[in-house]
């Protein structure tokens, strides 16, 4: 006498007995499947269908148990010092208690809440030293740089130079933090990898570097979702890594990209799993069904009170300044081709700061400024594929995001790459434009909105996304605020995360720098073209001249 979940059914089977057969015939919208001699009732029918089961003393799935759930904890306060640079918001100190209780688990706020700045707070509080974090290779650069700037310690990106003997940074008291991106695990970390033949990879077929897995204390693994499947060698490589420490933290945005099932490698990394009962009870609990998804309140209240927590931006609104900046750091792919034009810039730089003649100053000037922007252009397609990749984590997390860019070239080859996108650009008509705003602005499934720093820098209200990323920088600071103010409107009740692609070593970094001390530069020059370009010529040129000195 058992009852399972079948596709859109209920399939209740059991030997021939006439009460039975009678008590059955009673359930709504119940037929006989002849062919596995057993009735179906459908799904929706749960609660007649379980009442059945007590009733009759059915053996049912554990999909079918009654959902045990209550209200979920209040975060907790946190009560220490911690020795960092800067201050954390509210919500964020509530998060890094609860990973300090915790130890192992997914922090999952939305994207743009300082998932890395909680993670780090929470390492640095408990003094869990050497740390390894495991990150996208477009982001090694950017957690180097945020340890930097939120704590005292001193964090290394693993590269091919150190490969042997990187361990040795650490008992030399050198580094504190040990960064590497996924791909690059095996070739670190393992000594084998031995499947017998026609086997499918298991953690036993793999030998690990014990002395260097060994040392870490901690370990935080950025992007959990992408070792979401139990079947991969990152996700292998990683669950060995992290076996055993005392603090492992699994940040993403996106915890469940399609189903709970998603879940499973990410908590079995972060050694959560026999919370619910182990593999086959988790799947059985929570991924049956037509959906394989099942229990779903349980679930989110049983990851919240053992290993989870995720707050909206809506959430903590309160702790929230109007606007967050953020900068990522990008390793450009065309590196060679913008050393190059680097070189040719700085000939044309010398000659211009050493020009008596106003005439050829100005002329230099012009020469300089199309060299500028041809470093910027480089640059800009040397970041794409790590523009993609974020754009990419912001859509799958359900947001929308308004991207700017100034070259037609790049508008149009990320435009390539997103289709479905809506654009706002220099060539499109008074009715396209409207067309693109308020299909942004309505339509749900319009995710993504790409446009030209000029064409859309002003006039528009693009509040449906409190999300603005920046491919190429505006040479002012003016003009970032109003690419910035088509998600923040005077009087609105949100947090708009602004973030500025830069490519690493490059003129973006300039630039982003003369916007950042320079914010006054708007209100301070005559507003001439001429000046401002001579300002910024200047000031670039300052900067190339630092750098050669040092050099």
């Amino acid at each position: 006498m058992t009852i399972t979940e079948q596709g859109k059914h209920f399939r209740i089977q059991f030997r021939y007995m006439p009460h039975l057969v009678e008590a059955v015939k009673a359930l709504p919208e119940r037929r006989f499947d002849p062919v596995n001699k057993c009735w179906l009732v459908p799904l929706s029918e749960r609660e007649e269908v379980m009442a059945f089961a007590r009733r009759y003393k059915f053996q049912t799935s554990t999909s079918l148990e009654e959902e045990k759930y209550a209200e979920i904890p209040p975060m907790p306060v946190l009560d220490i010092e911690i020795p960092l640079k800067l201050n954390l918001f509210p919500y964020q100190a509530q998060g890094v208690a609860y990973a300090l209780e915790k130890k192992r688990l997914i922090i999952a706020d939305q994207p743009g809440l300082g998932k890395t700045a909680q993670a780090i707070a929470t390492v640095v509080a408990a003094d869990a030293f050497p740390s390894l974090v495991i990150a996208p290779s477009s982001l090694k650069i950017n957690w180097q740089r945020e340890w930097h700037m939120w704590s005292h310690k001193r964090a290394m990106i693993l590269d091919d130079n150190i490969k042997q003997n990187f361990h040795m940074y650490y008992q030399a008291g050198l580094t504190q933090v040990f960064i590497v991106n996924y791909e690059s695990l095996k070739k670190y970390f393992v000594q084998s990898v031995n499947v017998p033949k026609g086997a499918k990879l298991r953690l036993n077929h793999v030998k690990f570097k014990e002395h260097l897995t060994g040392l870490f204390k901690s370990v935080i693994i950025d992007e959990s979702h992408r070792v979401k499947s139990t079947a991969t060698q990152q996700t292998k490589f990683t669950k060995g890594i992290a076996s055993g420490k005392e603090y492992i933290l699994a940040l993403t945005g996106t915890p469940v990209i399609n189903k709970p099932k998603d879940l499973i490698a990410q908590l079995g990394i972060i050694e959560q799993m026999p919370r619910f009962g182990g593999y086959q009870r988790f799947t059985q609990r929570y991924c049956s069904g037509p959906q394989e998804a099942s229990n779903l309140r349980e679930l989110n209240y049983m990851l919240n009170l053992n290993c989870f927590y995720r707050r909206d931006k809506q959430d903590v609104l309160k702790d929230l300044p109007a606007k967050m900046r953020q900068v990522v750091l990008c390793q450009i792919s065309t590196r060679r081709e913008y050393s190059e034009a680097e070189a040719n810039l700085i000939k044309y730089l010398i000659k211009y700061k050493e020009a008596d003649d106003e005439k050829i100053a100005r002329a230099l000037r012009g020469e300089v400024m199309v060299l500028i922007g041809i470093l910027k252009n480089i640059s800009a397609r040397g970041k794409l594929a790590d523009v993609f990749e974020f754009v990419n984590d912001i859509m799958e997390s359900g947001e929308k995001l308004v991207l700017f860019a100034h070259l037609k070239e790049v508008i149009q080859a990320i435009h390539k790459h997103y289709p479905d996108a809506v654009t706002i650009t220099g060539d499109d008509s008074t009715l396209q434009r409207q067309q693109a705003v308020d299909s942004f602005q309505n339509d749900p499934e319009t995710k993504l909105i790409i446009c030209s720093i000029k064409a859309a820098g002003v006039g528009l209200t693009l509040t449906a996304s409190s999300r603005v990323a920046f491919v190429e920088l505006p040479w002012t600071a003016a003009d970032c605020d109003q690419c910035e103010d088509r998600c923040h409107r005077i009087g609105q009740k949100d947090s708009v995360t602004c973030t500025y692609f830069l490519g690493e070593d490059t003129i973006d970094e300039k630039i982003y720098r003369i916007i950042q001390t320079k914010r006054e530069i708007a209100a301070t020059v005559t507003g001439a073209t001429e000046q401002v370009e001579e300002d910024i010529v200047n000031m670039v040129a300052d900067l190339f001249n630092q750098k050669t000195e040092q050099q």
